[in-house]
């Protein structure tokens, strides 16, 4: 490189290096401007011969990451200089121990967990990398700095990715949509979030992301003229009552419009709500709250507000720390308009995250609003067992939410996700309640545990030590938290209740003159068509596989058909004469959505899926729904790009179905019959009930009972039980 040419770069590089000193949101004491030139000056001897693809020398990177660390998102000096340092570990000869000798523990231990992040595999399919942002957030335990420095890194890739190949670009995009932007979202920093969403869909959707800019570049003379005429309206008000205001209009980003164009179905101009109009306010931290509603008081002097569309995060702010004031009101021209009502304070807190929230707080304090953070992480992260895709799922649905707040029946204020049932706040309140739940009220009302809650209820929930979790709680809960104890309560009860059927079946079977042993089981399993022994001592216990069943499996144990079944499954997964179709329909049906629909579909021919997999559905323009496993080399791009059209799917086994039956009763009556019926039904055979109807007439009895069961074994017992208790004549099925 010519001599002029360096001289040029490295006095560029001098002067980004002055523009992060005078940048800093924080105060830089002396200290910390020796720690930052330091930092800056191993990281330029570090990089020296290395050059980003763009061609210009690599040192601009770690240079602007540090920037938005110290600007945006407004980090202290410790945090800059580990952005400076954040690639010099992973990339040159420097050693994590030089970087601890040079720079102490605390940014050793930052880099060191920005230098893992880094190792995690670069090519990978949807899976491996729900399992990578796993592996990512327990990084959290070491530093939360670490995920931070890491968006900042992510964010400026994203504004400097013109220079890699397309599909690296969709790529990389797709993979910002699915971890980075929800992260971001939660820690508060909502700019960077905005940001990252509209840079991914300028490289997953580069054709809508361009005609939507080109609309808001085409309108921007527009939207002005109504700020300006929203603002002359209640300006003099405003100056009435001697208000230090400043009224900005924001338009919305190009992929909240994105999103609301799918969402509605409506075209960019029928879009009404495309800006929001910002008033900031100066206030002493004991006026905010009263000069907010005075604000609020001279819009809605003016302008109608539309009632239901008011937020409240003053009184109750989110967990993210944001708080402002929200009005939608009908504005000039007949458009609804979003206000929001910030103090200088809050404006900077929805500006720059936590480390604005930080900057008003002293002491143990400024720890505390990470360290509720990192306990909710921690929860999330608890349940360790979940596959990673529904981790990661799971995990996204709880950081994106909007929140509601609850009263407990003292009057405790709690913080839940929209969406939130009782059961979720039982398990919010402490895993113990949760799973003793036996019932909920809800402003003193009895409601299922399947209601949604709304921000100002008051939930008091009812427990039993006979009360457990059963499956239709999974229905029921939408939390991270509540669903990851449930699954793990239900997998504890499977293997108590897998242990009973092992037992029972060993006793079965040594009647039949078989011994249970690794053969006999496998055959079993390979019998009923079941997937492990587990499976099978399960199905046993419960019922499922009964009496008859296992009886007609003894008989046919040594028999020609086996030895057949065995030979032909050594060549052939399923054997010829067996229909596979048979198969599928009767123990691996595909269903779709939370209700668990069974809706026509074809598989997908890029993956192959086969009953039993992971997959999910794709709403295809012209073939329907298509099925994909979830580690399709297609799924990242058809999950980034047409989230829209993404319907959950999964292979359930018929045996584990519950059906609804109703059965009809007739006999004598007698005081305490019904108390007998219902004692066999729930409290001998754990059976649910859901309508019991009784009536009497001379001294006889009719009575409907709709009950839900797991099967038909299950119903023949169950009919054969109520048929022995006195008085009863007659069972039928309706």
């Amino acid at each position: 490189m010519k001599k002029d040419t360096l001289e040029v770069e490295n006095k560029e590089i001098a002067k980004q290096y002055k523009e992060l000193l005078r940048i800093s949101y924080q105060t830089l004491t002396d200290d910390d401007k020796t720690l930052i030139r330091q930092a800056f000056e191993v990281a330029v001897d570090a990089h020296k011969d290395q050059r980003r693809k763009s061609g210009e020398a690599y040192i601009f990177h770690p240079i602007a990451v540090a920037k938005i660390v110290a600007s945006e998102i407004g980090l202290d000096a410790v945090s800059i200089a580990s952005a400076l340092l954040h690639d010099v570990v992973e990339d040159t000869e420097y050693s994590l121990d030089d970087i601890e000798r040079m720079f102490g523990e605390t940014v050793a231990r930052i880099v060191d967990g920005l230098t893992k992040i880094a190792h995690l595999k670069k090519e990978m399919n949807i899976s491996q990398q729900a399992e990578n942002f796993r592996k990512m957030l327990l990084t959290l335990h070491d530093d939360v700095r670490v995920i931070i420095i890491k968006i900042a890194d992510r964010y400026h890739n994203m504004l400097t990715m013109d220079a890699m190949p397309e599909h690296k670009q969709v790529k990389i995009a797709s993979e910002t949509l699915y971890i980075y932007a929800p992260l971001a979202h939660r820690i508060g920093l909502y700019n960077i979030k905005t940001e990252l969403e509209d840079l991914s869909l300028k490289y997953t959707e580069p054709e809508v992301y361009n005609d939507i800019l080109g609309k808001i570049e085409d309108s921007k003379e527009e939207q002005q003229a109504y700020i300006d005429s929203f603002k002359e309206t209640i300006e003099k008000s405003l100056d009435k009552e001697k208000l230090q205001y400043v009224i900005k209009g924001r338009m919305k980003s190009i992929f909240s419009m994105r999103r609301k164009m799918k969402a509605q179905n409506v075209a960019f101009n029928e879009i009404y709500d495309k800006f929001a109009i910002r008033i900031i306010y100066k206030s002493t931290p004991k006026n905010e709250k009263f000069i907010a509603w005075k604000i609020y008081s001279i819009v809605t002097d003016h302008f109608t507000p539309n009632p239901v569309r008011l937020r409240d995060w003053i009184s109750s702010p989110k967990s993210t720390g944001y708080e402002a004031l929200h009005i939608t009101v009908m504005g000039p021209k007949g458009k609804w308009v979003e206000v929001q009502i910030r103090s200088e304070r809050m404006h900077e807190i929805a500006e720059k995250g936590y480390a604005a929230h930080f900057k008003y707080k002293h002491g143990d304090q400024k720890e505390q609003g990470i360290e509720i953070w990192l306990n909710k992480l921690q929860e999330a992260l608890e349940n360790s067992t979940m596959n990673a895709v529904d981790f990661v799922e799971e995990f996204k649905l709880n950081l994106y939410s909007k929140e509601i707040f609850v009263f407990t029946p003292k009057g405790e204020l709690k913080s839940l996700p929209k969406g939130a049932t009782p059961l979720d706040f039982a398990f919010n309140i402490h895993t113990e309640i949760g799973l003793r739940t036996r019932g909920a009220k809800v402003n003193g009302k009895l409601v299922p545990l399947s209601t949604t809650l709304s921000s100002g209820d008051q939930v008091e929930i009812m427990t039993s030590d006979q009360a457990k979790p059963n499956q239709n709680w999974l229905d029921y809960a939408t939390t991270a938290r509540a669903r990851a104890k449930i699954k793990s309560s239900l997998r504890d009860e499977q293997k108590s209740v897998a242990e009973e059927g092992k037992e029972i079946l060993r006793r079965k079977l040594k009647s039949q003159k078989i011994t249970v042993n690794e053969d006999s089981v496998n055959k079993m399993v390979m019998y009923f068509k079941l997937k492990t022994s587990l499976d099978l001592f399960y199905r046993v216990g419960t019922g499922a596989i009964d009496n008859q069943m296992i009886k007609d499996f003894a008989s046919s144990y040594n028999n020609a058909f086996l030895n057949f079944f065995k030979n032909r499954m050594r060549r052939n997964p399923v054997p010829e004469d067996i229909d596979k179709d048979e198969i599928t329909s009767k123990y691996d049906i595909l269903v779709f959505g939370k209700e668990e629909e069974k809706l026509e579909y074809t598989l997908s021919k890029c993956c192959n899926p086969i009953p039993g997999d992971e997959v999910f559905g794709f709403v295809s323009v012209s073939e329907g729904i298509k099925v994909h496993k979830k580690n399709c080399p297609n799924a990242i791009q058809l999950q980034s790009n047409y989230a829209y059209r993404i319907i959950t799917a999964k292979w359930i086994d018929s045996t584990k179905e519950e059906f609804r039956v109703e059965i009809k009763l007739e006999g004598l009556d007698h005081l305490g019959l019904v108390s007998e019926i219902t004692e066999v039904i729930s409290g001998n055979m754990h059976v649910d009930m859901r309508n019991l109807n009784f009536g009497t007439d001379g001294g006889t009895f009719k009575g409907k009972i709709m009950v839900v069961v797991k099967n038909k074994g299950i119903l023949r017992k169950l009919i054969t039980n109520l048929k022995q208790i006195e008085g009863i004549e007659k069972v039928t099925r309706v």
